[in-house]
């Protein structure tokens, strides 16, 4: 009978970091100029052939190719389909490397020579493209641009080398690539009134000549994700889906149409009717689908069931995914291809061996590397083989079980406070003009306040002493002593600069949520479970596996330190509990509107301490707000509804005079506008500068009622604009923004910069709200 079963296994991508994060370091040693272009891209090569040897010993059918960026995935596509923007104006004579980190991180000309002596780079220059946030994860991808004159050109050299290696190994290559449809809805029109869609009679012709090419290099599968599958998909956009299918599905090339992150829903039919060789479905965020997509896919086309959690750590039900696979296995007359949800992008190398996890807790984690051992496992147990693999199956079942009865998951009273939460506990005392008028007359702050969103540049010697005290090599005392010289440091170049509300730094901070936890109970966390955020930017989120809450102040010491330093006001700096919650590897044994209150109440008596020790300013970052969202609109009010909910919570037991900021950052906001005004922080911050403040269009004719600070600078490219260019986008914000309620200050925080163009690009801040203060003066 066995002899009928066909099963393999894939994975639609793989951490890219590698394990001690060397793509991390090779970055950034090319960006100083200590390794070359040639250097680079020899370690990338290396990275790649060490991680499709793991996928070939576990016995992966296909290597995944295409997967592995140097800084993201679209940005690669963007070069490999020939649309670089024509504002970097590229003169052909620059490598593609060089062209292709223009575009991710911006160009500066000139070196900067005014008074200021400080080396920074120049405004001259040409902004990096726009980041946003990867469908509801905390990846970032860099937009595409797109106006009427747009055109495409295949430069697919890089990837083709890339199947050249892989089949090198030698190894059966698997391309996975962006689809078209969803590189253009992705992407932005940077021309009124230009549809984007309109391009895609120009690019199917590229992308056709592309399969073309790898069939002819002998690749046998080409991965196309059209992860917009999962969203509310007009007519337009699905017509264009059947459009380009009907072309590339005859091209010859074998393609297997990717979705995930989300149900298909009213876009079921579609996916299956789309006439490609295989559809690959997620079966953890949509299991209910399952069934009825096996049903209804054609018994000629192959069925990829995403099973393995790609998005998450908990170690996988085997048990429980196997009884679904064997129902799909017997309506697809034993074909099926077993994978994880989605891309293995957005978990960690492997957890198998993390040092900072005890023995109990890391037996119910999976990294990506134990996520591709889930899937042998799975593989065997479907070919008939169960005997073979009892051991892991008992194994996971065991983990599964203490993980359900282990002590450490419930504490009797969280659950006591949160059944005992008054109905008012989510409402301040005052609306929000009152609270104003109080405020304004604390603070006493002048038009178009200035200020940062929280961190300082993270020196070498910051991050030295916090490995030295981590490692016990440095005392307490001893390490107190030098994150207070950084905060001495800090304020007084804060005042030099004339910032009017000011900020600690947070030099003692490792992460602003991994800050958090460490201090929080229910929290856990690895020495290596590193995740990319974008380019080689990483991030270590924490495990939140138990009841939250609060065993002591986390932040008040330091922050009256700070506030004893100056007579300027001084703002407390904590991190949401949304943000707290979407950026930790989440439990999964109760709902997550449960934990986020929880998280909520932990800030709420940290919110309470830093009022009662005297600070007027309190800053409740939630940059992850909008990333929680669920990606169909139906599940949208429910969410915003224990979102919002929890924020107000963490925020509300203030007095009118504390004025409470919220930080939001890459994000479109402008679809929740009235759910984000529930929220009711008294200022709120966000990134608009690579949207040239697109983004506060929609906050002024929504009449957004509180205070606002647009983001006037990005600070995630090293160039550094020049004053004119602050104040017009400050003269664009207050066009739309009343006076009385704009605040002035970068994107976000500073923490990955360095002091010189910190310092640089603060001064000409400072100076753009300045100016701005005398025309609004004179025009009065």
């Amino acid at each position: 009978m066995t002899r009928f079963i066909m099963i393999k296994t894939h994975i639609l991508g793989f951490p890219r970091m590698g394990e001690q994060r060397e793509l991390k370091t090779a970055l950034e040693s090319h960006w100083r100029g200590d390794i070359t272009a040639d250097e680079l891209e020899a370690q990338a090569a290396a990275l790649r052939a060490r991680h499709w040897a793991l996928q070939l010993q576990t016995g992966l059918d296909h290597v995944t190719v295409g997967d592995f960026a140097l800084y993201d995935h679209v940005a690669h596509l963007i070069q490999l389909l020939g649309c670089e923007p024509r504002r970097f104006g590229f003169t052909g004579q620059e490598t593609p490397l060089q062209r292709y980190f223009a575009m991710a991180r911006g160009t500066a000309i000139h070196a900067h020579t005014s008074s200021c002596g400080c080396g920074a780079t120049s405004g001259d220059g040409t902004p990096a493209l726009e980041m946003t946030k990867w469908f509801d994860t905390n990846y970032h991808y860099l937009v595409p641009e797109f106006d009427s004159a747009t055109a495409f050109q295949l430069n697919a050299d890089r990837l083709l080398a890339e199947v050249d290696e892989a089949i090198a190994l030698p190894a059966s290559p698997k391309v996975a690539l962006l689809g078209p449809v969803s590189f253009l809805y992705l992407g932005k029109s940077k021309e009124d009134g230009f549809d984007r869609l309109a391009l895609l009679t120009r690019l199917l012709p590229v992308y056709e000549q592309l399969l073309t090419r790898l069939a002819a290099r002998g690749v046998t599968w080409v991965q196309l994700d059209e992860p917009i599958l999962g969203l509310d998909l007009g007519p337009a956009w699905q017509d264009a889906l059947r459009q380009a299918y009907a072309r590339l599905g005859v091209v010859g090339q074998p393609l297997l149409l990717a979705t995930y992150f989300s149900p298909l829903a009213d876009n079921l039919d579609l996916a299956c009717e789309l006439p490609v060789a295989g559809l690959h479905v997620d079966a953890v965020r949509a299991p209910q689908e399952l069934l009825p997509v096996a049903r209804r896919l054609p018994l000629d086309r192959e069925l990829s069931v995403g099973i393995i959690d790609g998005r998450n750590i908990w170690r996988a039900d085997l048990d429980a995914a196997l009884v679904q696979l064997h129902q799909v296995q017997a309506l697809r007359g034993g074909r099926l291809w077993v994978a994880p949800s989605c891309s293995l992008l957005h978990v960690p190398f492997s957890l198998r061996h993390d040092k900072a996890l005890d023995a109990e807790l890391q037996s119910w984690l999976a990294g990506a590397v134990e996520k591709l051992e889930e899937l042998r496992v799975l593989k065997r147990a479907l070919w008939g083989d169960e005997t073979g693999v009892a051991h892991e199956l008992a194994e996971a079942r065991i983990a599964r079980a203490n993980r359900v009865s282990s002590r450490r998951v419930r504490n009797a009273s969280v659950a006591a406070r949160l059944a005992a939460l008054p109905a008012g506990a989510d409402q301040r005392r005052s609306p929000f003009p009152a609270r104003q008028a109080a405020q304004r007359e604390r603070l006493t702050l002048p038009a178009f306040p200035t200020t940062t969103i929280g961190s300082f540049p993270q020196t070498s010697e910051i991050r030295a002493a916090r490995a030295a005290f981590k490692r016990g090599t440095l005392a307490e005392a001893a390490y107190r002593d030098a994150m207070q010289r950084e905060i001495r440091l800090a304020v007084s170049k804060q005042e030099a600069l004339g910032l009017d509300v000011l900020v600690h730094g947070e030099a003692e901070r490792n992460d602003m949520v991994e800050y958090f936890g460490e201090q929080l109970s229910g929290f856990a966390f690895t020495a290596n479970g590193w995740v990319q955020s974008y380019g080689s930017r990483c991030v270590k989120p924490p495990v939140l596996f138990g009841d939250v809450s609060r065993p002591k102040a986390m932040t008040v010491d330091w922050t009256v330190f700070a506030q004893n330093l100056t007579r300027k006001p001084m703002k407390g700096m904590l991190t949401g509990p949304i943000t707290i919650l979407q950026w930790s590897f989440v439990r999964d044994d109760q709902p997550r509107a449960d934990t986020a209150l929880q998280i909520a109440l932990a800030i709420r008596d940290e919110v309470e301490d830093l009022e009662a020790a005297g600070i007027a300013v309190i800053q409740i970052d939630e940059p992850a707000i909008r990333e929680g969202l669920p990606l169909r609109r139906a599940a949208w009010p429910e969410y915003l509804h224990w979102a919002t909910r929890a924020f107000r919570v963490s925020a509300s037991a203030v007095r009118d005079d504390t004025q409470i900021h919220t930080h939001m950052c890459y994000s479109e906001f402008n679809d929740i506008l009235p759910e984000i005004a529930t929220m009711d922080a008294d200022v709120i911050t966000i990134e608009t500068s690579r949207s040239d403040m697109e983004l506060l269009r929609g906050f002024g004719q929504f009449q957004y009622p509180n205070e606002i600070g647009p983001g006037v600078y990005d600070i995630h490219s090293p160039r550094v604009p020049e004053t004119a260019e602050m104040l017009r986008l400050l003269t664009k914000a207050a066009e739309v923004i009343p006076a009385e309620r704009l605040w002035v200050n970068p994107d976000c925080g500073l923490k990955t910069r360095a002091w010189p163009e910190t310092e640089a690009a603060l001064a000409r801040m400072v100076e753009a709200a300045r100016s701005l203060r005398l025309t609004a003066t004179a025009s009065h």
